[in-house]
């Protein structure tokens, strides 16, 4: 008797998979038969020129690849903040935050049309103890964390982007 109730409910739950034919994998082929991965291929990600920058860049062309005939280009302008977040008077060590924000364009490297825009931002905590080598340290550190936090999470807006596009 159990064994027929859960093999009714699992005949239901596919009955309902099925109806659901808009669904389509964020990596499978877009409209235009091409995958979303070919079409991140298609981005150029011009040189950037602060560090942050540049960590942004490299992180998005690890993600993404580049093609010197690219359909696409990206352009970036990119804002970095590191703001004291709480010390404590009975110690020498400060917290902070760094913040590094971008705004995004998607052109169509043919019209110069912009295909998608938007902002996204990483806020990553790193600590201070006044030993000069180590406070740098934890800083680039916290630009690097942040730089792929920022990239990994534009390579997603941008697969989105891409798989609904066609041709």
């Amino acid at each position: 008797m159990l064994k027929g109730k859960v093999i009714g409910l699992l005949f239901v739950g596919l009955l309902s998979l099925s109806a659901c034919s808009s669904y389509r994998p964020l990596y499978g082929k877009g409209p235009d038969g091409l995958s979303v991965n070919q079409g991140l291929a298609n981005i150029s990600v011009p040189e950037q020129h602060t560090r942050a920058g540049q960590l942004l860049r490299n992180e998005l062309l690890d993600g993404i690849g580049s093609s010197p005939s690219a359909r696409f280009s990206l352009k970036l302008d990119i804002i970095e903040k590191t703001l004291d977040v709480s010390s404590l008077a009975s110690s020498s060590a400060e917290r902070k935050r760094y913040s590094l924000s971008a705004h995004y364009e998607l052109l169509d490297s043919a019209s110069g049309k912009i295909g998608t825009s938007g902002e996204s931002f990483s806020n990553v905590s790193f600590d201070t103890i006044n030993q000069p080598v180590a406070d740098l340290t934890a800083a680039d550190n916290a630009r690097l964390r942040a730089a792929k936090e920022l990239g990994q999470d534009l390579k997603l807006r941008l697969a989105a982007f891409l798989s609904t596009q066609k041709g």
